[in-house]
């Protein structure tokens, strides 16, 4: 039985070592000083304060949602303890340089910690996960002054971050936002405008909020070209990085959540008297672009944030599952035999295995996505070039997939429950009501199923899509080493081919002018795609638990055998799927534009 209730360690060690050779980036410049060894640190030491600081509040959070008291926003106590544990130990800098205090740990092995504390408490770790991505951004495009009056107490845990996009008229359609941005004559910015859905974006958990804020700059171009980036602190620092006085952002009002509770979720107003003091980000109208670089980040953290709440669920539904005893077989008939487990009946195996290829195939995307950030530091540029296209397409279906389906593992897991886990008492319910954000923000998954269709397969001649078949290729070559794996590489084979054909046709639809139709399929292309991608990476596993099954006993020779068993009911039972999304891709279904509004 797996002894924690955040991870199955053995699979994690599994996907990120025998998988993807996590431990050969230690052959890079940037991480020379590290070892599988002081990986395994990080991770051990993740893994305790999330147990111990992260996950006793979680339930406590939900019940006891921050309130507006003031104009101030009120936490439990709590949050607060666990945050401080999370800097303390060094996690707020994991990926800063040695030289800033940091860990300078690899992106993936930095993702693989933030797992522990996403499965143990998603609402705690969204305040500190985005002052790292405010941190990482600015490390990227900020100036030298920036980096030392904003990004280092960030680094150092002083401070906090948020991403200020969308706008209470606007949501997700950023060439309408409002917000404006005006120069003054000693070179400062005074910003008027308001922000909506900011997570973290007012609370009392540090010295300082640095608001990274979407602005059009007076007089700018139409639409997104026109958007400029803007830092936007609470408390105004000074020259010498002190903490100056009050900025003119104030907190407008909360929105109260169906999960993630903990974490506060606000509305803000810039500018209200006139003097919302703010700097530029690198060159004017660039900003999306610069907001993209920790978007893109955020996207794998959610990706991974609701993966993780479906192997909590799933972790949780299969201890239950073992240990509760209801019922018999069909073909037991007498009355008086003893009740079996219910993992013994077989609905409840199939909807445990279910939510088992959800949850560690949608892991193991994340990770790979993770890795691939990693090797934008590989010597060799062509690694670098082909990482970074690989990168671009599956960042939309780390997030769309891994959310659609591993919320999908949460239905699965109440449900073996039964009528405990609709209650409050058992955490699953729980676990589904904090996923359930996570198919919305960061950009919908209807918005990344345009973004993967209209933009991703079809960029620079569909380069990153040849990168990614011929992986899958060369994968169906290995596997099909194996006799008993040779049907399954020749069922991917097939289903790669039918996402190629969707695409071209799809690419067709777009040339002579048929966008709306051919994006109107964009959702049914994410699912094809996804389910030809996770199927890629079960088929990948499998390949290596049949090599290693002859030389493996007792639990390993089960961990292995539960890997083949796995990828063949993924294969038996998802990937057929391929089939009927590809064809409405491909044959432009319509039914969607046929409805016209005035019906409904």
């Amino acid at each position: 039985m797996n002894p924690s209730p955040l991870t199955n360690r053995r699979n994690l060690d599994f996907m990120l070592y025998e998988v993807l050779g996590v431990d050969r980036l230690c052959a890079y410049p940037r991480f020379a000083e590290h070892s599988r060894d002081t990986f395994g640190a990080a991770l051990d030491l993740a893994h305790q304060i999330a147990l111990e600081k992260f996950l006793p509040h979680n339930r406590k959070s939900d019940l006891n949602e921050p309130q507006m008291v003031d104009g101030k926003v009120e936490l439990i106590p709590e949050i607060g303890e666990a945050v401080q544990a999370y800097n303390d130990a060094g996690f707020a800098a994991a990926l800063a340089d040695y030289d800033a205090g940091g860990m300078q740990l690899p992106f993936v092995v930095a993702q693989a910690c933030d797992s522990m504390f996403s499965a143990a408490n998603p609402g705690t770790i969204a305040y500190p996960a985005l002052a790292r991505g405010a941190s990482n951004l600015l490390a990227e495009y900020g100036t030298p002054d920036q980096k030392r009056r904003y990004m280092q107490p960030i680094i150092e845990g002083r401070y906090f971050g948020t991403m200020c996009l969308s706008e209470p008229h606007a949501g997700s359609s950023l060439a309408d936002i409002r917000t404006t941005a005006e120069p003054q004559a000693d070179g400062s910015w005074r910003l008027t405008g308001a922000k909506m859905w900011i997570s973290a974006g007012d609370h009392e958990l540090g010295e300082n909020i640095v608001h990274l804020v979407l602005a059009k700059i007076v007089g700018a171009p139409a639409g997104v070209r026109g958007i400029s980036l803007f830092i936007v602190p609470r408390w105004r620092v000074n020259a010498d990085g002190s903490r100056g006085e009050r900025n003119d952002v104030r907190l407008a009002g909360l929105n109260h959540k169906m999960g993630q509770r903990g974490s506060v979720n606000t509305f803000l107003k810039f500018g209200e008297s006139g003097d919302c003091h703010a700097e530029l980000v690198g060159e004017p109208h660039h900003g999306l672009g610069y907001m993209f670089h920790m978007m893109n980040e955020e996207r794998i953290g959610v990706g991974m944030g609701a993966v993780l709440q479906g192997l909590a669920g799933y972790l949780y539904s299969l201890q239950y599952a073992q240990e509760r005893r209801q019922g018999r077989h069909p073909d037991q008939k007498d009355p008086t035999s003893p009740p079996v487990a219910i993992i013994e009946h077989a609905d409840v195996r199939r909807m445990l295995l279910q939510q088992k290829v959800y949850v560690e195939g949608a892991e193991l995307l994340g990770y790979y996505a993770s890795l691939l950030v990693d090797h934008a530091r590989d010597p060799d540029e062509s690694v670098r070039r082909d990482s970074h296209l690989l990168l671009e397409l599956l960042t939309p279906i780390v997030k769309a997939w891994g959310s659609d389906y591993s919320l999908k593992a949460n239905e699965l897991a109440i449900q073996i429950l039964g009528g405990y886990g609709f209650t409050r008492e058992y955490p699953v319910e729980q676990n589904y009501r904090d996923n359930r954000i996570n198919p919305i923000h960061e950009g919908t998954n209807g918005i990344q199923a345009l973004d993967l269709l209209g933009r991703k397969a079809m960029m620079q001649d569909g380069a990153a899509l040849k990168l990614l078949m011929a992986k899958i290729a060369q994968t169906c070559i290995e596997a099909g080493a194996h006799p008993p794996l040779m049907p399954l590489a020749d069922q991917l084979a097939v289903a790669a081919k039918l996402a190629i054909d969707a695409t071209r046709a799809a690419g067709a639809r777009m040339a002579a002018g048929d966008v709306r139709l051919a994006l109107a399929n964009a959702t049914h292309y994410m699912t094809a795609l996804g389910h030809v991608v996770i199927g890629w990476l079960w088929l990948q596993q499998a390949a290596i638990a049949q090599a290693a099954l002859a030389d493996a006993s007792g639990d390993d020779r089960d961990f292995y055998a539960g890997k083949l068993q796995a990828c063949r009911f993924f294969f038996a039972t998802e990937l057929p799927l391929v089939e009927h999304h590809a064809r409405l891709v491909r044959d432009g279904e319509a039914s969607a534009f046929e409805m016209r509004p005035e019906w409904f």
